[in-house]
């Protein structure tokens, strides 16, 4: 592992997983095959957006890599407590993976990933702070009690390796952070969430960047796993109309909560690829309420904060 990673450095490993992920699920899916879509953002650095669509299992997924920089939005500036452009000009410099897959089966849940780094250097060029965030979460379609807690057994695992701390914060930041305030419910069976890991604490640059790398190499296997266990399972048009009511609650948590999506726009970020995550159809009825003890009740009684899945 490289020792105090420089931003070219995280650049090129994020480079590296993006490639390494979309191989894995080109393999896994063993029809569709990533479109790559290389841009450029007009305030500074730009990305590749990989897009897979119509595969055998995988009906539309993303796997972005961005790495921007240019002036610091204030709003940014603001939300960390800094002196805002016009008092102390800064720039930043962000770089991340990201990842949204959504299945054809309704018994096949979507998976969300991040990975990210930020720095923000003054006139000077010299590094004022920096941090690495990300997560990985599952949102099921219908809840399955024994993959959720698959799910979470491996990424306590990885988040064990690091520190003892980590899975119990970042578990409970995913519970707070995938919330959708206005339903009341879970957008999933959570997962981990961190974001603003320095070098603090006992951790350095080069631990917490091992920690958010093994992160990101655990996704395929995770998401494979669910891939070949459940896209045979049988299902019908109550599914799938269930499925589509469930991709419409993660749209609204993409577009009204998700801060990635509200940085992404701020900083005029490429539009197609910001909302990649959203899914190719979904549906929203008005008021719905499932049938009592249905599939789709249980499912809504388990998105919920603070269930301990290990």
């Amino acid at each position: 592992m490289l020792t105090s990673p420089t931003k070219e450095q995280v650049r090129e490993q994020f480079i590296s997983l993006q490639t390494k992920i979309c191989e894995e699920l080109e393999r896994a899916d063993g029809q569709g095959t990533f479109i790559s879509d290389e841009w450029q953002r007009p305030g500074g650095g730009g990305g590749v957006s990989r897009v897979l669509t119509q595969g055998n299992i995988i009906e539309k997924g993303g796997v972005n890599f961005s790495a921007v920089w240019g002036r610091t939005p204030d709003s940014t500036l603001k939300m960390l407590g800094l002196p805002t452009a016009q008092d102390d000009p800064t720039d930043f410099f962000a770089t991340g993976v990201s990842i949204v897959i959504h299945p054809h089966s309704p018994r096949v849940p979507i998976i969300h990933m991040n990975v990210r780094y930020f720095e923000i250097s003054d006139k000077n060029n010299d590094v004022r702070t920096w941090w690495f965030g990300g997560g990985i979460d599952l949102t099921p379609h219908y809840v399955d009690e024994g993959d959720a807690r698959y799910f979470h057994e491996r990424l306590k695992d990885v988040c064990d390796k690091h520190h003892y701390s980590y899975y119990p914060e970042f578990k409970r930041w995913a519970d707070d952070y995938f919330f959708l305030k206005h339903r009341n419910e879970t957008r999933g069976v959570g997962g981990i969430f961190f974001d603003y890991l320095k070098g603090e604490g006992g951790f350095t640059k080069e631990s917490r960047f091992t920690f958010v790398l093994d992160v990101g190499n655990t996704f395929a296997p995770l998401y494979t796993h669910f891939m070949k266990k459940n896209h045979a399972l049988p299902y019908g048009d109550r599914e799938k109309q269930w499925q589509y009511l469930r991709r419409g609650r993660y749209v609204e948590f993409n577009l009204v909560w998700d801060r990635g999506t509200k940085f992404g726009l701020e900083t005029d970020g490429r539009t197609e690829s910001i909302l990649m995550s959203l899914p190719p159809q979904a549906r929203w009825e008005y008021n719905h309420q499932p049938a009592p003890d249905s599939e789709e009740a249980k499912t809504l009684a388990m998105l919920r904060k603070g269930i301990e899945w290990v």
